[in-house]
């Protein structure tokens, strides 16, 4: 008899716990799994609207009735623990002091969250959790993510109204990287100490995962206008835009999900031109395999809807990603596969009612079947096998203890004799530095007018700029120099010199209004000694100087100058 059927018998059990994704193009979908052969064994979906303006559902009220007709569908009891994917609404790093508690840690992110333009309007809930890099001084790198906490009220009320609860809401993006790892496509690059690079696209534009096996390194986000394009621009506008930020993340391999049909992975993954393997996946109308294997008693068109994060959301933990994020609760992350089957259920003893947890009662269940059967099973036949059994274990247990340990002290030997040189921040500081000089190139593309050409450009690792240039009229010229210093705003650009551009004196007095005149100009952030550094030190100089005097005593009106040419 195992616990199950004993918490059966006490009358005791748990709510079945039900994955539901909020996944846009398709609408509300709801899935189950079957964990030993890693397939779909139920799925359906309903269409439901969701505002990614906004970034939120568009309507509650349709949502509950989907959550209904999806239950009546599949025949699930509607007093079921709901686990819900949502898209990303937001997400980043930050880096904190290392001894600050966790509800400083929250309070400190939710400023920082605010300041974005969705939660100007609505009350943020704030989850996050420790980078899995190695961390060292006195700070903690953190990821973090937000979602409306108007949102999950609302979800949580509409699911209550049919008698289920809500215990877990995640988010899209560790949903997919959760069913890259149950799916095994990703099993390569999710291998300890790989780098590589995950870039989902969706409507919005696109966002890049730095990667080293199963952690997050590092996140970027770069909105493009998609629903404004059309055919080629869009594979053009996308791949200018990710040529130069994949630059600051170099890798072993990179992994193109696309999330709009407006996208498709494998042209993406054409036009792209970068280091290492290219890899894709259609999730959006190109899909043209299942993810995962699917039941036979789902259509082939409808198991053609379903989607990753879907998936993702149904694995739990399956995955063994470490990443977790719970907008059910605000603060550290928990883990929602623990959470969900710990409802309390309630218990009658007599006139009594006690309210048990199912995770309590499983656990008295299990002491008294200890009680009850352990002391005579070990007393007539288990003992002498586990003492034996457990010696084995021991033994082996301080052996490899032992073996770590000379492992690390050979390991504390190796990095006191490296002069504790941190690689980590000599990375930082050379992506930093590259990405500097990016957003300059860039915004120098972006700036520079039909009229005006640039004829020297240099940018140095420490935010200095020198741009030199010509135009055929002074408005170019300021126009230029205005879209620079909006583009580059913590760069304190000047402009340096602007003049007319002449070979001789007497095109400086005579202008003639037939002929086309240029100007030329500078803008720089350097000082005056930094554009003109003095001329090194010439060992020859005493001898000019000595020379110059005696051509001086030649004497002549011009001191044997020869008179400068003013005409032409």
């Amino acid at each position: 008899m195992d616990i199950n059927e004993i918490l059966s018998q006490l009358g005791l059990g748990s709510k079945e716990t039900v994955y539901l994704s909020v996944t846009p193009g398709i609408g509300l979908e709801l899935i189950q799994l079957d964990m030993s052969t890693k397939s779909v064994k139920n799925y359906a979906f309903r269409p439901l609207e969701y505002n990614e303006g906004l970034r939120e559902i568009t309507d509650y009220e349709a949502f509950k009735n989907g959550v209904s007709e999806l239950f009546a569908e599949l025949k699930i009891n509607p007093k079921s623990n709901v686990v819900l994917n949502m898209p990303m609404v937001l997400f980043g790093s930050k880096d904190l002091p290392l001894l600050l508690a966790d509800e400083a840690i929250t309070e400190a992110l939710t400023s920082e969250v605010e300041q974005s333009y969705v939660f100007k309007r609505y009350e943020p809930i704030v989850s996050w959790c420790d980078s899995a890099i190695n961390q060292s001084g006195d700070s903690r790198k953190l990821f973090y993510s937000a979602i409306q906490k108007q949102a999950v009220d609302s979800i949580r009320t509409a699911l209550s109204e049919i008698g289920a609860t809500l215990v877990g809401v995640e988010m899209s993006l560790t949903s997919i990287l959760k069913a890259l790892a149950f799916s095994g496509r990703a099993a390569e690059q999710m291998k300890d100490n790989y780098t590589w690079n995950l870039m989902i696209v969706n409507q919005s534009g696109y966002s890049i995962l730095s990667m080293s096996g199963k952690n997050i390194i590092d996140f970027y986000e770069e909105p493009v206008p998609i629903r404004s394009l059309e055919g080629d621009e869009v594979y053009n506008a996308i791949n200018a835009s990710a040529q130069i930020t994949l630059m600051s993340y170099p890798a072993n391999a990179l992994y193109i999900v696309s999330e709009t049909d407006m996208v498709s992975a494998e042209i993406l993954a054409g036009r792209l031109q970068v280091d290492g393997m290219v890899l894709y996946w259609e999730n959006n109308m190109y899909k043209k395999q299942d993810f995962v294997p699917v039941s036979l008693e789902i259509l082939e068109d409808t198991a053609h809807k379903i989607s990753m994060e879907a998936i993702g959301v149904a694995t739990g933990n399956a995955g063994g990603i470490p990443m977790k994020f719970n907008f059910a609760t605000s603060g550290a992350a928990g883990d929602v596969a623990a959470d969900a089957g710990n409802e309390p259920v309630a218990v009658k003893i007599g006139d009594k009612e006690i309210e048990l947890t199912p995770i309590a009662a499983r656990n008295i269940s299990a002491l008294i079947a200890i009680v009850i059967l352990i002391p005579t099973f070990v007393a007539h036949i288990a003992l002498p096998m586990v003492e034996k059994q457990k010696q084995t274990q021991l033994d082996e247990v301080t052996t490899r203890v032992q073996n770590v340990q000379n492992e690390i002290k050979r390991l504390q030997e190796e990095q006191n004799k490296l002069n504790d040189f941190d690689i980590n921040a000599e990375i930082k500081k050379v992506l930093g530095n590259n990405r500097i000089k990016l957003m300059s190139y860039s915004a120098l593309g972006e700036s520079v007018p039909k009229s005006l050409w640039i004829t020297y450009f240099d940018t140095k690792e420490d935010g200095k700029i020198d741009i030199k240039g010509e135009a055929e009229n002074v408005e170019d010229v300021y126009r230029f120099f205005r879209n620079m210093k909006d583009s580059l705003i913590d760069t304190k650009l000047r402009l340096h010199k602007l003049q007319m551009k002449t070979d001789s004196v007497d095109e400086a007095v005579e202008v003639d209004p037939n002929r086309p005149v240029n100007y030329e100009f500078e803008i720089t952030n350097m000082t005056e000694s930094e554009l003109n550094p003095p001329p090194p030190a010439d060992p020859n100089q005493k001898a000019a100087e000595e020379q110059n005097k005696e051509e001086e005593k030649k004497g002549g009106l011009l001191n044997g100058k020869p008179l400068l040419n003013f005409g032409k």
